[in-house]
């Protein structure tokens, strides 16, 4: 009862919900959940999904991790110490010793073997490149009959197997006469289907057209427009497609042992193959070498990858900005 005889009601405190009530964990003084709670809902569920995505990633890590270990401890031991010493552990280092025994063998035909690949890899590699960024370029901003049926036909030889195309090659070189020389390994490394589509999709979202048109009407040739406007735009493409083309000729295998002869041609991959059929040939046991020398032909990858991160990250950095 107050002074003037009416009474004051008093609405009651609200209850929170019932749910969550039951999700949420009491705090005890320090702010601190005691361990006997009941946990919120999914929080059991959401721990297993974490625990299985990172039993996943660690098997992964593992299945791509284990064969460079056993590589790297392989290429460190002698003849003997790969025979009888565990294959994932060291032995003797004998590493420096296998790399020397390698430029040495042979009146030193690694070198040169290595040099090839890097030829046929660099040379392939730009000018599939320069293919892919033109073909790419016409099939996305040039209307012409066919432009359809012709984008179908690059997309559709996706499905056909490189080692299929081995055979039909060696019987076209073989009658031009271009067998056993660097032109049959070169010719089909300059066309790359998978490159002009990539190329392709990339000139849809990092050329405009506005700039195209504005050129055109500035008097410049088509020429020019390409190698000044769309080159310079497609360089972070352009860098992807010359690193898979690079990839792509370097681990070549099946085309430089159907068309080559002469071992002064063949490439790195084809000449270990050879070194390491000598054991059932000739009774020559190479494997040290052949192991050592696969390690000396991860390097130059790691080298150009590396050499090549910048354009990913500035076209990572123009993707964001944009």
């Amino acid at each position: 009862m107050t002074a003037t005889g009416q009474t004051q009601l008093t609405a009651p405190a609200p209850t929170p919900p019932a749910d969550s009530r039951r999700t949420r964990p009491a705090r005890t003084r320090r702010g601190r959940a005691d361990p006997g709670d009941e946990l919120p809902v999914g929080t059991r569920q959401s721990r297993l999904s974490r625990l299985l995505v990172l039993v996943g990633l660690g098997a992964l890590v593992l299945y791509s991790v284990a064969p460079v270990w056993w590589l790297v401890v392989s290429a460190t031991k002698d003849q003997r110490d790969l025979l009888y010493t565990n294959g994932l552990w060291f032995g003797d280092f004998n590493l420096f010793r296998n790399i020397e025994q390698v430029f040495t063998y042979n009146d030193g035909i690694y070198l040169r073997w290595l040099l090839n690949s890097l030829m046929y890899a660099s040379v392939g590699g730009l000018v599939s490149t320069l293919v892919a960024l033109a073909a790419g370029y016409s099939l996305s901003r040039f209307q012409f009959p066919g432009r359809g049926l012709l984008l179908g036909a690059v997309i559709g030889s996706f499905l056909i197997p490189y080692a299929m195309l081995t055979m039909p090659l060696y019987l076209l070189f073989s009658r031009i006469g271009l067998v056993d020389t660097v032109w049959a390994v070169l010719i089909p490394s300059f066309i790359s289907p998978f490159a002009v589509y990539l190329a392709k999709v990339y000139t849809d979202g990092a050329v405009p057209e506005e700039i195209i048109e504005a050129a055109r009407i500035d008097g410049a040739g088509e020429l020019r427009i390409f190698f000044q406007i769309v080159v310079r735009l497609m360089s972070t493409g352009g860098a992807t497609v010359f690193l898979l083309s690079f990839v792509q000729v370097w681990n070549q295998f099946f085309l430089p042992l159907t068309m080559l002869r002469g071992e002064e041609k063949w490439s790195l991959n084809l000449g270990l193959y050879f070194w390491n059929s000598k054991r059932d040939e000739a009774g020559v046991d190479l494997t040290a070498l052949v192991l050592t020398g696969a390690l000396l032909s991860v390097i130059p990858l790691v080298v150009f990858m590396v050499s090549m991160q910048r354009y990913w990250r500035t076209g990572v950095t123009l993707g964001a900005l944009k």
